[in-house]
Formats: C-alpha cells, sequence, structure tokens
C-alpha cells in the first residue's frame, strides 16, 4: 500500500469511512469504482471492468459511470438496496496545485432518496426507525425527505409488521440489539444502541429544530417516540451532510385515530393493488385516483391506508368535498388547474437543499403562478382556505426574469441567465460572440502583411488557436510567427498577439460560466428561503386535489355521501363495489346491508359465483371510503365508525413460511378472534374449507358462536359458508340472521341473480356451478348419481362395484360406534356437539387398517 499513487491513497482514505457504500469517485467527467465495489458495479450495471496499477502490487479493478447518466445507475443500485457515497471533485482541476481535494457529499440509501427521477411520483418513500418504549411498547417514526413529511407514534411490539406492511418504509434503522426485524424483507441498517438513547436523541432532535423543549411535537414523555425520532435526524445528518432543510415539525398520532387494517385486509380488499398480480389497476386505489398531481396522489394513497375514526375530521372532509360536488364549475376550473401543477414537494425539496437545477426552479415557478389563480378561486366558497395561500408573484417574477426559458440540465456549462441581469455577464458575452469577428479581422490582416493568400486561423483543445501555413507559402512565414506543428502538408504557428486573443476568449467563456453559476446560486438560495410557504403551498394543493378528485368521481359514477356518526350499525341501501362495477360490462345489481347492536351477524349462503364475495368486499370498501371522508357507491348510509376491520377470504398455501392453507386460514382466524372489538367489522369467507367437511363445520359453527357470545367481541360480522348445516345456528343464538343470493334455475342451466335475500339457500348447486365451469358431461353426470345416492343414504361405489363407505359390520370398532349411536338421545344433542360427536366417530374409524 505504500507505493500507491496519491489517488489511489486518496481514494482508501475516503473508502473507509463507507465501507457499507458503493463509492462513485469522481474523475473529471466520469465517477470510478475501484475493487469490489467495481465487481459489484460491472455485475449489476452491466459496466465494463478493467484494471489499472495505480502503483498497488497487483492491478486494481475499477469500472466508471459517465457524470451525465448518473441518476440512471443510481435507480437501479438503489432498486437492489444498495447504499451508495457520491464523492464528488471539491475544486476545479485548474486551482489544484496538486491532487484535486475530494470529498462525499452525499450518501444515497433506500430511505434517502430525494431526485424525483428515481422515486415513485404516487408513493411515499420513507425512512422508518424503531426504538424499545416502557414495556410491551415501541416507538417508531418515520419520515420522507422528500416531501418533508415526518411522524411519530407509540405501538404494541405485536403490532410492529403490521404497522411496518402498512407505512412500507423502503429502509429501516434499528438498534443493534433489537431482534425483532429479522425477518422483515426490507433494507435494514442497524446503529449503535447509543444512537436510540434518551440523551444524545433528544440533543439530536433539539439540534435539528432548533427548540428548548419537545412540548410542541407532544412526544416529551414518550421515550420511544424521541428515541426513534432522534435516530433518524442523526442517520440524515450523516448521509444528507447536513442539507435537511425541508423537515419542519415532527408530527405525532395515535393508533386509535386511525381505523386499523391490518396486511391480510388490505391484501383480500385490494386496497392498493390487486391480489393476483400486485397491479394498481383493479384496486380501490385505482378506482377512486383520478388525482391531478402526484402530490394529491400519494396523499390519497395515504387516506386509503389510514382511514379515520374522528367523527368530526371525516365530516370536515365531508364538507369540503361537499362544497366541490354542488360546484362543478369551481371544480372544473380548479382540476384544470391543478392539472398545470406538478410535484411541488420533491423539486421544493431538492431547491432546499441546493440540488436543483435550472429547469427545476422554472418549473417550480410555473407551478407557483397558479397560486393566485387557486387563491381567486376558492375565495367566495372555502375563504379559510384561500386566505392562507402564500402570495408568490415577486418570486415567479425574480425567476422568470432571470432564467433563460430552456436551460441546460448541468448548472455550471453556462446558458443559464437572461441578457440584463448582470452588466458584467453580457460584456462578456459580448466579447464572446465578437470572437469570430475578432478572428476573422485578424486573419485578413496576417494574409496582407504576409502576402499568404490561404493562411487561415484554427482551433485545437491541445494548442489553441493557431495560424496555418501551406509548406508552399513557409518562405513567406515572418520571425514573429512561433512554430507549434508540423503536418505532412502545412505547419502550424501562433504569435504573441494570437495567444492574446486566446487568453481573452477562453477567459471570457470560463468567467461567463462561474459568472452564470453564481448568479443561479444565489438565485436558488433566495427561492430556498421560502421553503417553508413553498412546502404549505404544496400541502394544501394535495388536500384540495383529493377533496377534488373524490367529488368528481362521486359525481362521475352516482355516488351518495353517507351519514357517519359515532354510534353502532352499518346500514346501506343499494350498496355497490366500486371496482367491479366499474369493470362489469352490464349492469351491477346493488345490495343493502344492515348490522346493529341487534342484528350483529349476517350468515350468507349461496353457490359459488353468486356473489357472496364481492358482497362481502363491498361492504367494507363502502365503510373504508366513508371513513377518509367521500361519497360512497349507494343510494343511502349511514355508517357507525369502525375501528378495526378484519378479514379471512379465500385459500392459499404461504410455501414461503412452509404453512399449509388450513394452517394460514386458522392462523388468520385466531388473529380477528384475538383482536376485534365491538366496534369492529369481520368478514369470514368460508371458514373451516382446508380441513374435513365435519371439522370445518365444527369449526365454522364454534367461530360464530365466540364471535357472538364473548361480551369482548360482538363485532359487525358478514360470514360467508357453504355449510348450510351452519344455517341452524340462528335458532341458538341471538343477533344472527340468515341471508341467501338468489338464483334462477332454467332449462338451459342456472343463472345467477346477484342479489341478496333474507333466509338461507336451499341447495348449494355445485354440480351446476361445475357444469358452468367446463367439466365433461361424463363427470357431470356422474356426479349426479352420486349426489342421488349420498342424499338417500345409500352407498356409493365404482360403476359396477360397491364399496362401503363404512367398515364391516364385524369391525369392533364399528361395533361400538353403532351401539353408541343407538343409546344416544339425538333430539337432546346440539347441532354443534352432533358434529363434534361424529368428527370423533370418524377419526376413530379413520385409525383402522
Amino acid at each position: 500500500m505504500t507505493n500507491l499513487t496519491p489517488l489511489l491513497s486518496q481514494y482508501h482514505k475516503i473508502k473507509k469511512k463507507y465501507q457499507d457504500c458503493l463509492l462513485l469517485f469522481r474523475l473529471g467527467d466520469f465517477y470510478e469504482m475501484f475493487y469490489e465495489d467495481a465487481k459489484i458495479g460491472s455485475q449489476v450495471l452491466g459496466l465494463t471492468l478493467t484494471a489499472r496499477s495505480y502503483g498497488a502490487e497487483t492491478k486494481v479493478p475499477l469500472a466508471g459511470i459517465p457524470v451525465k447518466s448518473l441518476e440512471s445507475y443510481l435507480r437501479r443500485l438503489v432498486e437492489k438496496g444498495y447504499k451508495v457515497a457520491i464523492c464528488e471533485q471539491l475544486e476545479e482541476a485548474s486551482q489544484a496545485r496538486t491532487l484535486i481535494s475530494r470529498d462525499v457529499v452525499e450518501v444515497i440509501t433506500p430511505g434517502t432518496i430525494v431526485s424525483p427521477s428515481l422515486l415513485e411520483a404516487k408513493k411515499n418513500n420513507f425512512l422508518l426507525a424503531i426504538a424499545p418504549d416502557e414495556g410491551e411498547s415501541l416507538g417508531i417514526a418515520y419520515c420522507d425527505i422528500s416531501t418533508g413529511e415526518f411522524l411519530t407514534a407509540l405501538i404494541s411490539r405485536k403490532d410492529l409488521l403490521e404497522e411496518i406492511n402498512r407505512i412500507e418504509p423502503k429502509e429501516i434503522l434499528h438498534p443493534q440489539s433489537f431482534s425483532l426485524v429479522e425477518k422483515i424483507e426490507i433494507p435494514k441498517t442497524p446503529l449503535p444502541d447509543y444512537y436510540f438513547s434518551q440523551d444524545f436523541a433528544e440533543s439530536e432532535i433539539k439540534d435539528f429544530f432548533g427548540l428548548a423543549t419537545l412540548a410542541p411535537f407532544n412526544i416529551e414523555d414518550k421515550k420511544g417516540c424521541i428515541a426513534a425520532a432522534g435516530a433518524v435526524l442523526y442517520y440524515l445528518k450523516e448521509t444528507q451532510k447536513g442539507l435537511v432543510k425541508n423537515l419542519k415539525r415532527i408530527t405525532f398520532y395515535e393508533e386509535n385515530d386511525y381505523l386499523v387494517l391490518d396486511k391480510a385486509t388490505r391484501r383480500n380488499l385490494e386496497l392498493t393493488e390487486r391480489l393476483v398480480d400486485g397491479k394498481v389497476e383493479g384496486s380501490l386505489l385505482w378506482a377512486l385516483d383520478n388525482t391531478a398531481t402526484p402530490l394529491g396522489a400519494r396523499l390519497l394513497r395515504k387516506w386509503l391506508l389510514f382511514p379515520l375514526r374522528d367523527e368530526r375530521k371525516i365530516k370536515e372532509r365531508q364538507r369540503i368535498v361537499s362544497l366541490f360536488y354542488q360546484s362543478p364549475y369551481l371544480l372544473k376550473s380548479l382540476i384544470e388547474t391543478l392539472q398545470k401543477i406538478g410535484d411541488i414537494e420533491r423539486v421544493g425539496t431538492r431547491v432546499a437543499q441546493e440540488k436543483a437545477n435550472a429547469r427545476e426552479i422554472l418549473n417550480l415557478a410555473r407551478w407557483l403562478k397558479e397560486a393566485k389563480v387557486i387563491k381567486e378561486d376558492l375565495s367566495p366558497l372555502l375563504p379559510e382556505f384561500a386566505n392562507s395561500i402564500p402570495d408568490f408573484s415577486d418570486l415567479v417574477t425574480q425567476i422568470e426574469t432571470t432564467l433563460l426559458p430552456d436551460p441546460p440540465l448541468v448548472i455550471t456549462e453556462g446558458g443559464l441567465i437572461r441578457e440584463g441581469v448582470n452588466r458584467e455577464l453580457d460584456e462578456l458575452r459580448e466579447l464572446s460572440l465578437k470572437s469570430k469577428e475578432y478572428l476573422m479581422k485578424m486573419e485578413e490582416e496576417e494574409r496582407r502583411k504576409t502576402n499568404i493568400p490561404n493562411l487561415r486561423i484554427g482551433y485545437n483543445s491541445v494548442f489553441g488557436y493557431y495560424l496555418e501555413v501551406t509548406k508552399s507559402y513557409i518562405k513567406y512565414v515572418p520571425k514573429n510567427y512561433l512554430r507549434k506543428q508540423t503536418l505532412a502538408n502545412c505547419e502550424r504557428f501562433v504569435t504573441l498577439e494570437l495567444k492574446e486573443l486566446e487568453r481573452k476568449i477562453l477567459h471570457a467563456e470560463e468567467r461567463i460560466k462561474r459568472l452564470e453559476y453564481e448568479i443561479f446560486f444565489d438565485l436558488r438560495k433566495r427561492v430556498s428561503e421560502r421553503s417553508e410557504d413553498i412546502f404549505k403551498f404544496a400541502r394544501f394543493c394535495a388536500e384540495i386535489d383529493c377533496y377534488t378528485n373524490l367529488a368528481l368521481i362521486a359525481q362521475k359514477y352516482d355516488y351518495t355521501l353517507p351519514e357517519v356518526f359515532s354510534g353502532e350499525g352499518i346500514y346501506i341501501k343499494e350498496g355497490r363495489h366500486p371496482v367491479v362495477e366499474r369493470l362489469s360490462t352490464t349492469p351491477f345489481v346493488p345490495n343493502d346491508t344492515n348490522l346493529s347492536s341487534e342484528e350483529r351477524m349476517m350468515i350468507i349462503t349461496g353457490p359459488n359465483m353468486s356473489g357472496k364475495s364481492t358482497y362481502l368486499r363491498q361492504v367494507a370498501l363502502i365503510v373504508i371510503m366513508a371513513q377518509i371522508g367521500s361519497f360512497v357507491p349507494a343510494k343511502e348510509a349511514r355508517i357507525g365508525i369502525v375501528d378495526k376491520i378484519f378479514t379471512r377470504i379465500g385459500a392459499s398455501d404461504d410455501l414461503s413460511r412452509g404453512v399449509s392453507t388450513f394452517l394460514a386460514e386458522m392462523q388468520e382466524t385466531a388473529y380477528i378472534l384475538n383482536n376485534a372489538t365491538p366496534k369492529s367489522l369481520v368478514i369470514l369467507d368460508e371458514v373451516g374449507r382446508g380441513t374435513a367437511t365435519y371439522d370445518g363445520l365444527a369449526i365454522a359453527w364454534a367461530v360464530c358462536e365466540y364471535l357472538n357470545q364473548n361480551p369482548r367481541l360482538q363485532p359487525k360480522t358478514l360470514f360467508a359458508t357453504h355449510y348450510h348445516e351452519l344455517t341452524d345456528i340462528t335458532e341458538y343464538l341471538k343477533g344472527v340472521k340468515n341471508y341467501h343470493f338468489l338464483v334462477k334455475e332454467t332449462e338451459g342451466g342456472m343463472i345467477f341473480l346477484r342479489k341478496l335475500a333474507e333466509g338461507k339457500s336451499s341447495r348449494s348447486y355445485g354440480i351446476e356451478v361445475a357444469k358452468l365451469a367446463g367439466l365433461p358431461e361424463e363427470v357431470i353426470k356422474r356426479a349426479r348419481e352420486v349426489l342421488k345416492d349420498l342424499e338417500k343414504g345409500e352407498e356409493v361405489g365404482l360403476k359396477g362395484l360397491s364399496l362401503s363407505l363404512f367398515l364391516p359390520q364385524e369391525d369392533p370398532i364399528t361395533k361400538e360406534i353403532i351401539k353408541e349411536l343407538k343409546e344416544k338421545e339425538l333430539n337432546k344433542l346440539s347441532p354443534l356437539e352432533a358434529l363434534l360427536l361424529l368428527a370423533e366417530w370418524q377419526k376413530r374409524l379413520s385409525l383402522q387398517p
């Protein structure tokens, strides 16, 4: 290592500080990677891997990225979960005496990205920290530095994974001693426990916000929140080199501020993406998102993941949505204005962090110009909103009179500043523009003085400007010409006069670039001084975008404003599924829902494809829409505010965890039984289907009883089932009612009416559904024969060969069971006791060889 070149020695010194990062080391027009970093870059980015000695004993692997292509390569590295340290040249090569000074100016990690081109426009990019609190509590804090959002909360340890799944962070910070995050498949960064200590974290928060106390954030007595938030700020300081200026406050919230939607519920209801392929198209978010701006799209997504539970806040949202719904001309005008606005939050962040280029500053000015239009539109209807919009007129004028309308992306190469902004700049440009004229005059003068008619002035990057004379006129070259280069057909010379003119021209061009950069830098700084107002306007635009979007959706699809109240009950008249209705090519059949403290559970039967699953999801989605302040797809709706929604829908093996269909189903059901409350909505579809018939029916029956009779639970429940025996439970339990989906039988087959009616379904229609699915006619015919035999209680066997379903009569266990059956007083058995007895007999018989 002692013989390394100064350049590689400098690299090692810097790399030592960033060993967990890929170090992009600026060398002129390239960022170079060395050693293992180069190998990773070659593998991940497809870069050519080369090698040089740099004084090392063996050649050093290296791979390079063009400076102008940095962002496209960064995206791929960050998507793979790598941290990247950007090491820049801190001085011009001409200013360096020996080795150019270099240092890391930014560390980019999955949770600290600010460049819009590296981010998903409609999703937040959260960095989340976890810290222990007292007892079973944890503190979490998460921020999106691209938008300025910074939130914190106390949660229970058992809810950690659910909250992480809801927040969807891109990176997690945690103490090195913390083990609860081992199974989370999100990039994780362990930090020494010291950075989560109370004294250190509190000091970080106070220093960052310039506060003497944490009272403004309401976290003074919340140790976990302080520790997590302090760790976030420390990490940002280290990665962003002190340039995080858009975090203005920490917002504390409590779990009970929002409707709880666990991972299974969000997945089963297809809240933000489809279950089958993970695409947004076909989800509730897709059906409701007609937002005009990226800011509005991100906020709408947040509203769906965090529906409100506060009646006052819900009604305030409803009030504003209703105002826009009732004012179609204003609605149209506002949407047209919002469509002219881009991502103010993320561009504003780049301005605040002194990373924005001239095009971004100009775009920001165009967007801020719309503030005046929005203010004028809103003043008559929402004066309290309109009066809070900042005035950006002077700032917009300053930007537009300083910058050229189409500046380059690179801010160090000139072409940014308008004429008339700076006198020295105008004079230098004049000199630069006239340089060709000066050179042409000199060329003509030298031809005249030397009598060399084909003498010409040229330029190259090695010699600069030169006088070129062909071999045939060499004898006419005067003594003051200094030879620089001899070619086959000509020779090149310079004169002191030409070198002086060259110095002036090149100096002017360099000075122009430097002066333009200084003017731009000063302008960007002045814009950043308005950051707080810019972010305030951005938040305002996001909210107005969401309100106008929900009003537009309500108008377009005939939604109604629900009555939301703090009491019990879900009453929906002619409710519709917001997604299925949009995708269906036939008119959607609406259905009613009536759940109350007196009628808490609906048992729903009907064949497959009759509409049960759609109906279950429909009710849950209408509740969620009501609690975000939206209109809902129904003729009328009264929604008692729900605290949690649980779903157990469908069957799927969790192979990654080695969990079978039935075990996964039981785990989800257990979670519901352990966490539901009287204010919850529970959606159960086919509980018990993953095991033997009697076992499944027994479990379904017991689950219904437990939900209905346990005073700690008693949630509003929709229970869809194929177990027709389960409908008998209404005779034993209060508050449970049977419903079924109507089917019309015709000679040509079965017609699903999709209509919910009171009472239980007469039969399953499973064979008819199988026929619709395309099973061969021979299979359908044989199924009907077997069904008839089973319904008559007859034995079923292969065609021509009768195989008893029971063991031979002389078998001792069979005799014992028959004896027990004869002795049982069947009239005194409840349906559940009968099922359990059958299950026991079945188990005993199955043990026989």
